[in-house]
């Protein structure tokens, strides 16, 4: 998110108007959402990303680290539903590392990967950025279902 470097002011972003549509879910993520999604340059998996909002904050009044954790597990878990030819799978493990703190109203962006991809277990790794800055850091593995 763009900063003013004289007073370090968050520069209020839409994230509608570069391209990023609201990725719509009625449950948990409805509450603590909007998410954003946006296709990728080269790849048939789309971005993801959130708007920190007052509600995400914590005591410090930064972004509470859970909220950053589900939207790691929601953009892993979307990623791997694509790699996954978009049938069900589970998470089965999860490893958040965080980083640098993340100021309301910044624009957190999702960057995963898909590690490795077995019969029954991928392997996911992603970056959760605010511009160019890494704030966490992701790991995680998912279960395929089968056929759903």
């Amino acid at each position: 998110m763009p900063t003013n470097a004289v007073t370090e002011k968050i520069v209020p972003i839409d994230p509608a108007a570069h391209g990023w549509e609201p990725y719509a879910d009625e449950g948990f993520i409805g509450l603590v959402g909007p998410f954003w999604t946006r296709p990728q340059d080269g790849s048939d998996t789309p971005l993801f990303a959130f708007l920190a909002a007052p509600k995400h904050h914590n005591r410090r009044r930064v972004v509470q680290g859970g909220m950053l954790m589900t939207f790691a597990d929601r953009s892993m878990g979307m990623t791997c539903w694509y790699a996954n030819e978009k049938k069900p799978q589970a998470t089965v493990h999860l490893d958040v590392h965080f980083v640098d703190a993340v100021q309301i109203g910044e624009f957190v962006e999702m960057h995963c990967k898909v590690v490795r991809r077995t019969r029954s277990l991928i392997f996911m790794s992603g970056e959760l950025m605010v511009g160019a800055r890494i704030v966490a850091t992701a790991n995680g593995v998912w279960k395929a279902l089968g056929q759903g």
